[in-house]
């Protein structure tokens, strides 16, 4: 879940990054403008990811490390 949703907010980081230099919108282009059902769905999910990785700040690094060894 945690990579999903650093992938989706990068996804989401790089389509800012679009919009601020070239005012292009690539989720409203793809699916039929900002406006769109599935463009606001997909708003919605990039938001809920980064809303995810805020607890990506607050883990308990050595922790994450030593389970990931595990697995």
């Amino acid at each position: 879940m945690d990579r999903v949703s650093l992938l989706l907010v990068i996804l989401g980081a790089i389509n800012w990054g679009l919009i601020a230099l070239f005012q292009f919108d690539l989720v409203a282009y793809l699916f039929g403008g900002s406006a769109a059902t599935v463009s606001r769905i997909i708003y919605g999910i990039v938001g809920l990811a980064g809303l995810w990785c805020i607890s990506l700040l607050f883990r308990d690094r050595d922790r994450d490390e030593v389970s990931d060894r595990d697995s």
